[in-house]
């Protein structure tokens, strides 16, 4: 394919390739900022068991106790996945149903309110009192255009997956 002669097509091109090198890096700062979020998160409910089974109690969440360790161990577990990048996709599943179940529960009057009135969907669901959309878009961003370069899955699939794409087509170099 031919480059373009008009300079801001060239421009353009230009820019466009310029952020595929930083979509890496960006990918690789949602991870961590998140991940971290999941494990404090994840970790003060680990650590305070009996107040975290109450307050889920006081949700009328079933079994308390339970969900709270699942809870705990999902948030603290996952968002250590997501810092990683190992298995990152697979990971975002139990973590995406953390935060439905938050908004279900912690978090209804906020929903019910959304739904009610759409027009303040920017100001209920991205504002203070709405913690969990920001870790559900950045997992949903991690869900849906993988990790990146920068993590364990990523390094996997130059080790493993790539050469084995190298090696099945003759003529190509590895």
């Amino acid at each position: 394919m031919n480059p373009p002669t008009n300079p801001l097509a060239r421009c353009y091109l230009g820019w466009i390739q310029a952020l595929r090198y930083v979509q890496p890096l960006f990918l690789l700062a949602v991870r961590v900022l998140i991940g971290w979020g999941f494990i404090l998160a994840g970790w003060g409910k680990l650590t305070n068991i009996a107040a975290t089974a109450a307050a889920f109690a006081k949700l009328g969440i079933p079994q308390p106790e339970l969900n709270a360790w699942a809870a705990g161990l999902s948030e603290t577990v996952g968002g250590a996945c997501l810092i990683l990048g190992l298995a990152s996709r697979v990971i975002t599943i139990p973590l995406i149903a953390t935060m439905i179940v938050a908004y279900a529960t912690a978090h209804k009057e906020i929903f019910a309110d959304v739904v009610a009135d759409p027009n303040g969907f920017v100001k209920e669901f991205l504002g203070p009192a709405a913690p969990p959309t920001p870790y559900l878009i950045g997992i949903l961003a991690v869900l849906l255009f993988g990790p990146g370069l920068f993590s364990v899955d990523g390094l996997l699939k130059r080790l493993f997956f790539d050469r084995r794409a190298a090696q099945a087509a003759p003529g190509r170099p590895v």
